[in-house]
């Protein structure tokens, strides 16, 4: 998939989690303002209550105002489970309602995404999950599937699959992190999203989390609860600063009718400016 890079999916920074089978709290989860929810039929739900979530999330999902149904994704159950082909199925029902996606764990394999594709169909999007040394392993595959918008880093599956005992700055991670930024590249994808931050009432934590994701080159973070929302938006956004050079550069681009300019000393050229564009886009993504 050749992303839209400007999509609000594509821009936004923060997804925030909630229990498909906690249909009270979806619009609470919305209006905390993250640029998606992720609706979680897989580890948030029990298997005994698996059919009964995908359920309550078919009537849940219906209740939405039009408006907020492409910001939710639905994250299923993972391809080698029982419950996948009926999560399908489901997706693909959502999906002729305005569903924006879905989230696609423990993704291994670029052929198995590709039910998933036709399921969300042309107006839907896949974010695969790499929680894995076999996704790791097939992350240009992955990158390049049909419908895939951006990649997502399961750092916690990752670490139990290596047998990992990460430092709480997970410099153990930082050639992982790499890796994906660099197939999201060359598979031209919105930047990629980083992986949740257990401590949620740990603010410090929060923010050095989010910080390393934006320097590594990540440009989204999975939330686990509305009051991270905040945090990702604020330290994964562009500052002030940012934004009154980018744009000075454009402003500077304009003025000179594709002609060389210098700012600051500093040429212009078009990386510069696409770098401008961008830090703009972000900073009009509210969530």
């Amino acid at each position: 998939m050749t992303a839209n890079l400007q999509a609000p999916l594509a821009l936004a920074r923060t997804f925030l989690f909630v229990p498909a089978d906690r249909p009270e709290r979806y619009a609470r989860a919305l209006a905390a303002g993250p640029g998606a929810v992720i609706i979680d039929l897989e580890d948030a739900v029990a298997p005994d209550s698996k059919v009964q979530a995908r359920t309550t999330l078919a009537e849940g999902f219906a209740g939405l105002a039009a408006e907020d149904r492409s910001r939710i994704l639905v994250r299923v159950n993972s391809f080698t489970t029982q419950w996948h082909e009926a999560d399908r199925a489901l997706v693909a029902q959502l999906s002729s309602q305005g569903l924006g996606g879905v989230v696609f764990p423990k993704a291994e394999n670029a052929a198995d995404l590709a039910p998933m594709a036709e399921a969300v169909g042309s107006n839907g999007v896949l974010i695969p999950l790499i929680e894995s040394v076999k996704g790791l392993d097939a992350v240009d595959a992955i990158a390049n599937a049909p419908r895939v918008l951006r990649l997502a880093f399961g750092h916690l599956d990752f670490q139990v699959d290596l047998g990992l005992s990460c430092d709480p700055d997970e410099s153990e991670l930082t050639s992982v992190r790499l890796a994906l930024v660099m197939a999201s590249r060359r598979a031209n994808l919105a930047l990629p999203i980083d992986g949740v931050t257990v401590e949620w009432k740990d603010t410090a934590r929060m923010e050095t989390d989010t910080r390393r994701a934006r320097r590594g080159g990540f440009g989204g973070k999975l939330c686990i609860h509305p009051s991270q929302v905040s945090i990702v938006q604020q330290a994964l956004g562009p500052t002030p600063d940012e934004l009154a050079w980018a744009t000075r550069v454009l402003d500077a681009a304009q003025a000179a009718a594709g002609g060389v300019v210098s700012l600051d000393g500093r040429m212009v050229d078009m990386p510069v400016v696409l770098h401008a564009q961008r830090l703009l886009a972000l900073g009009n993504q509210k969530g």
